[in-house]
Formats: structure tokens, sequence, C-alpha cells
């Protein structure tokens, strides 16, 4: 395995509970090369780098491995919304260990005879699991449905993720661990429509962008909103800016054409990071497993990311700006339902990937997985319920946190920094604070550009442009791919036959050119996730248990 290298947020490890040192031990020599950074009764925590705790005293300590770190003591649920960094704190009574308040950094766990052991990676937990490995269908439904799993979920059914604004708590006193959850400042605090203005929230945006002063930046500019209006402001405050460009792999290459004009504009240097289809099974692999198989996301990012690697540069990511300032992913149909199971379904649907030209799955399995997901997604999302932010929160604390942040999170860092504007407290509250109706359409977000700069602001827009000014050929689709994709699908044609179609299973057997008729956005999307399900049967199946599906 060659993990990450973690250069601006380290590899952590650990345990709290009754731990067992023989397994302390088999989990420190799993993953990375770890040295310890405390070791304590009921509490040990390994790092790849030295990490200070923000905290120490004669009974107490505190400690956080996100790129924010924690300026001085406090609940650990203000630490996880403030920094949106997880942590371990003793407060001599309690021993608690905390995800962000999204979660976005991971931290993995699992339960061991009466210990729980964690990991900044998932594969060192699988080396203390007591193995063969039961499959996780309920998270697989998720990640081939919706590309993201929910919950805690993993693929591993003994192994979770600690979701966001929750801990897990040694108790010193009993002896005992429990769970707990806690409502996050949006959630505690609901934002009120302020009426704030294009130009407040404008003001705001340039205060967060006070933390990234005198480093170099680079902000990758497409041709969407988000990434213009963060180049607008960091021009605007006379940093030092690169911007950089790369295909998304959408057929079109708007992007890069829309970015000229928009770095044009700004003065920025613009660089475009070419990719090569004949690289793209290479690509595709490496960001399965560097996300460790949580994703199909992210393939087309991957030659980007190594770039970003060898920059010097802070990278300026719009994460959250969609669900923020313009509704993304939520319809019509969600902002006009009348009652919460509407609401969420209509939301769901614009989640769930959209219907294939033909079927994908069986009867079975798409009936099962459809019943498994919507259960899962109201349990996700059941906090939210009432809140007059819901719909955009609720993208946040799903596809935004276990699927679009995994780019400059897992494969920007943890070699290079990377700022998110976007969730910087301040600006986060004043944009949640902006009703849905006023973002619709992307009324709201365009005021905010045009305040920011009226010339970049009048600038086409992948968000509004209907029709490509181009065809170009897919990577994902070029000959190559569809080599890797059909060894994948024939992975999973051989060891879970059930879940394909008939119509599926007669194409993988047709040969890789047979992918080439499924050539719509739906499809593509239906083929990524099942070649990331293949993908993962290669490197794992020996290691997991029993591989018949539930719905069998």
């Amino acid at each position: 395995m060659q993990w990450p290298t973690f250069n601006v947020r380290p590899y952590v490890c650990g345990g709290i509970g009754h731990l067992d040192e023989a397994v302390l031990e088999a989990l420190r020599g799993a993953g990375p090369r770890v040295r310890p950074a405390v070791q304590d009764p009921g509490a040990a925590l390994f790092s790849s780098s030295p990490l200070p705790p923000y905290r120490r005293d004669e009974r107490t300590w505190a400690f956080a491995w996100g790129e924010r770190a924690p300026d001085g003591a406090a609940p650990w649920i203000t630490v996880a919304e403030t920094y949106e960094t997880p942590g371990l704190i003793d407060d001599g009574e309690r021993v608690v260990l905390h995800a962000g308040g999204l979660g976005l950094v991971d931290v993995y766990h699992l339960e061991r005879d009466g210990a729980v052991y964690f990991s900044s990676l998932l594969e060192p937990l699988l080396a203390v699991a007591r193995g063969p490995h039961e499959v996780n269908w309920e998270a697989w439904a998720s990640i081939i449905q919706l590309t993201f799993p929910l919950r805690d979920d993993t693929p591993y059914a003994g192994v979770r993720r600690l979701a966001g604004s929750s801990a897990l708590v040694w108790d010193r006193a009993s002896g005992r661990i429990s769970a707990e959850r806690m409502l996050p400042r949006w959630l505690r605090e609901e934002p009120y429509e302020a009426g704030r203005t294009a130009g407040e929230i404008l003001d705001i945006l340039h205060e967060a962008y006070k933390e990234f002063d005198g480093r170099p930046l680079l902000v990758p500019v497409s041709g969407g909103y988000d990434s213009r209006l963060l180049c607008s402001v960091a021009v605007a405050r006379g940093a030092d800016v690169e911007s950089w460009t790369t295909s998304p792999d959408d057929g079109t290459d708007t992007d890069i054409v829309f970015a000229r004009a928009i770095t044009r504009e700004l003065g920025v240097r613009h660089r475009v990071i070419t990719q090569d289809a004949g690289d793209y099974p290479d690509d595709a692999l490496a960001a399965a497993r560097r996300l460790e198989f949580l994703t199909p996301h992210h393939a087309w990012y991957t030659p980007f990311a190594r770039e970003v690697h060898r920059s010097g540069r802070t990278l300026v990511d719009g994460l959250a700006g969609g669900p923020l300032l313009k509704n993304f992913m939520v319809s019509g149909a969600a902002l006009d339902a009348s009652t919460q199971a509407e609401r969420k379904a209509a939301l769901l649907g614009s989640l769930t990937l959209g219907a294939a030209s033909v079927p994908f799955l069986s009867e079975r399995a798409e009936s099962w997985i459809t019943d498994t997901v919507g259960r899962a997604f109201t349990a996700s999302t059941s906090m939210l319920n009432g809140h007059r932010a819901e719909l955009p929160l609720s993208v946040l604390h799903t596809r935004t946190a276990r699927g679009i942040a995994r780019s400059p999170v897992n494969l920007v860092g943890p070699e290079a920094s990377f700022a998110a504007p976007f969730l910087h407290p301040e600006f986060f509250d004043a944009a949640l604070s902006v009703g849905v109706h006023r973002k619709a359409a992307g009324r709201f977000y365009r005021e905010v550009l045009h305040a920011a700069d009226p010339r970049v602001a009048a600038l086409p827009s992948t968000n509004v442009v209907k029709q490509p000014l181009q065809r170009v050929p897919l990577r994902s689709a070029a000959a190559p791919a569809r080599d890797y994709g059909h060894r994948m699908l024939g992975l999973v044609a051989e060891t879970v036959p059930s879940l394909l179609s008939e119509h599926l299973l007669s194409v993988v057997a047709d040969g890789p050119d047979a992918l080439a008729r499924f050539h719509g956005w739906n499809d593509r999307f239906w083929v990524r996730s099942l070649v990331l399900f293949g993908a993962w049967i290669g490197d794992h199946r020996d290691h997991v248990g029993d591989l018949t599906p539930p719905w069998a």
C-alpha cells in the first residue's frame, strides 16, 4: 500500500477505553509510520509528525489534527464546528474522540473488547478487525445509487466513520464508552432571514480571506460561479494568485474556454492542466484506492491534484458554495413541497443518479437499494427537519461532506494545504441566513458576483449555458477506459451477478467495446459507480466474507 504523504495534516491513529497494547501495536504497524503524541491510561494517540497539544495542564490535554488549529480550550463541539477539525480531549473525567462539525476530515473507528480504536485511514483498521470482514451492503447501496455513503457507513460492517458533530466518549468513572451527538452551531442557532445584501455577504467573504493573507494562492477557475467569485476576491485583496483549470471530462471542456476569459479579465496567470486518455485507468484506480472506495467521483481531478502537490501554493476551493449560495441540488419540487415527506423525497430524487437509458440493476437489487437508501437518507438528515435551511443543509451534510469534499480533503490534502472560505463560520452563517427562495435560479449569487466584479460577473458561465460550445472526446469513454471498466464490471458479474440486470450482463459478455453504447450523462455515472464496486472487489475479495447480497 502506498500511503499519502502527510505534509500539512498528519496521519493519526490510537484508541480510547480499555486498550490492548498488542492491538495498538498492530494498528501502529498497519499504516504510515507514527510516533506517540500521548499515551495515558485509557487514551493513546499516535501521529505521523510532531503533534503538540493546543491545551495541556496537570490533569487535562487536548489535540486536534485539522489544518486550522484551535487557539485555546473549548467544549469539543465548539472546536469541531469552528475549526472543522477532529480531535482527542481528556478533561480529567472523560476522554473524547470527536469529528469536525461537518466531518470533512475522516475519523474511522471500530470497537473491540471494551475499547475503540481509530485511524485517519480506513485500511489500517482492517488489520486489527477480526476477519473475514463483513460487507456493509447498505453502504454500497448508497455509493452505487448516490455516489457517496450515508450515516457513518463504510464498505465494512465492522468499521464505522465518525459522523460530523459526533463523538465517542470514554468515562473514566464507569469505564464505559458511549456515543455523543451534538447539534452544531448552525442548528442550535438557526440563522434567521436578516435581509443580508450581496455587498454584506461579499464583505464577510473578504474577512474570511484575511486568514490567508500573505500566502501564495492557487485558485482553480472553472466556468462556474464559485471559482470566479473566489478568484475575484483574491485579486481584489492583492494576493499572489495563480489560476489553473483542467477538463472535468464532461465532453465539452466549456470550463477551459470560460476560465481563460475570466482569468484574462482578472489579469491572473492561467495554466491548463492537460490529461491523457491513456492514463485514465491508472487515474481512476488511484483515486478509488486513495479515497478508499467511498465515491466514484474525482478520477478526472487526480492529475490536477498531483500538480497542486508540487505548486507550493495554498489551494482555494469553492467547497459548499453551491448549496450555500445558489440552492445547488435543490429542485423546484423540493422548494415547493408542502410536507416533510414530499420535501425529503424531492431532495433525494435530486441527489440520486438519474434513470439510465437501460436498466443497469436487476429488479430485486434496485428495489432493495432504493428502499435502503431512502431509509438511510431519512436518518442522515432527520436532525435538519423543520430547519429553515433544511434543504441546503441536507446537501451539505450528505453529498458535500461525504462525496464532493474528498477532492480537496483527500486528493489535494494531506500533501498540500487547502482553504475553503465558504466554510468560514461567519460566512457560513451569513450565507445560510439568506432564504432559499432568494437564492432560487442563482439570482442572489449573481448579485454577489456583480458586487465583487461586474465585468467578471457578465462573462458566460457554465451555470447557465445550456448548449456546449464544442464536443470533445471523453477520457472516461475512450478505449483504455472501456477496457478498464469492462474488467471491473466483469468482477461484479462474476462475484455478485444478482446485482446486474440481464441487459448489463449481456453487455459485459459482449466485451469492452459494448460499453461504448453508454454515452448519456446518467449512463456514465452508473457505469462509474459499478466499476468502483468492481475495483473494490478486485482489491478486497480475498479479505471479505460472504459476498451474497441481501436481495439474492
